[in-house]
């Protein structure tokens, strides 16, 4: 929808595609006030058909093409649910229907493609969004307020990482080079987002990495430098299972965030001086999924073109920090340009 125009409730979600992380998303649709699912896209119109019966409600529309989906006046946001090569295409094809997107991360392959993506949704008028969850978590939220209140100290650094082995098929998304498959696009995103969340916009970035005979990062580890003299350690992996932790030491304590850090339900703090404290927030909706689909119908209901939890700088600051690790590594997707 563009700027300036009005919806009434409830919000009509277009999801594309049907895999894992679309089913999760329709879940915790379910618990967004407001919110119904009114189209579904997928290759295959009988899988789209068997999600919308699953979960949407009667009138859900199922269609074979994005193209259709967006086009369909119910509905009003789409949430590009498909593999990382297929957002600017899908993507675009809403945001030229005129529909607000909601777009999976990473946004693009690489920066050059996001740019173009941003430019078109502000050419058109119409907001968009990478569906970065983490930092729409009422527990990450309320952590970086009370950081930047200066009651834990001054971070120094931040350590982070997420990964697990992945045993399935050559053709699996995670797999696939030319679906943009590997550790660093579907895992390294949530370290390197946290510590941009945390510490700002990284200086430096220092990378290695293991590639597989098909040409993906199967582990990749970062150090990174931040505003302050602050410094991160970030790793990814499709091999090993990691902590999936995150901790912030800072000059007064220690910050520890448990596994699954990226969609956490609680902080430890640990104080050099006092006692231990833990910080919660209220709020979350299902897993957190919720929470950025909440956040995507607030911002449409104030006629904003981007979220200030998620704004585009930020999302493009990231694409360039992936462009330059891949750099590093030597990591090239078939067809794609990271230098361009």
């Amino acid at each position: 929808m563009t700027v300036g125009s009005t919806i009434d409730s409830p919000i009509g979600w277009g999801i594309c595609s049907t895999g894992k992380i679309a089913t999760g998303f329709a879940r915790n649709l379910a618990g967004v006030p407001g919110a119904r699912i009114a189209g579904v896209s997928s290759r295959a119109v009988e899988t789209a058909a068997a999600f919308a019966r699953e979960h949407g409600d009667g009138s859900t529309r199922s269609y074979d093409s994005v193209e259709e989906l967006a086009a369909d006046p119910a509905v009003d946001v789409v949430y590009v649910a498909s593999p990382h090569s297929l957002h600017p295409t899908h993507a675009r094809a809403a945001i030229e229907a005129g529909k607000a997107v909601l777009c999976e991360k990473p946004l693009t392959l690489n920066a050059r493609q996001a740019q173009e993506l941003v430019d078109l949704a502000r050419e058109r008028g119409v907001f968009f969004m990478e569906a970065m969850w983490m930092a729409c978590n009422p527990v990450v939220r309320e952590l970086l307020s009370q950081l930047a209140t200066g009651r834990f100290g001054t971070p120094r650094q931040v350590r982070a990482d997420l990964g697990f082995r992945v045993d399935r098929p050559a053709t699996d998304r995670l797999l696939a080079p030319e679906l943009g498959g590997g550790a660093l696009l579907d895992m390294g995103i949530y370290p390197l987002t946290f510590a941009h969340l945390v510490l700002g916009a990284a200086e430096t970035l220092t990378a290695t990495g293991d590639l597989s005979d098909t040409g993906i990062d199967l582990d990749v580890a970062i150090a990174g430098r931040y505003p302050g003299g602050a410094v991160a350690a970030l790793s990814a992996s499709i091999t090993s299972a990691l902590s999936t932790t995150a901790t912030i030491a800072t000059t007064e304590g220690l910050l520890s965030l448990p596994r699954q850090f990226h969609h956490p339900t609680y902080v430890d703090w640990e104080p050099t001086d006092g006692q231990p404290e833990r910080i919660e927030a209220p709020g979350l909706i299902g897993s957190g999924l919720g929470n950025e689909a909440a956040e995507v119908q607030r911002c449409l209901s104030e006629g904003l073109l981007e979220s200030p939890l998620v704004p585009h700088a930020q999302t493009l600051t990231l694409m360039r920090q992936l462009d330059s690790i891949r750099a590093q590594i030597g990591l090239v997707y078939p067809g794609d340009d990271p230098a361009g």
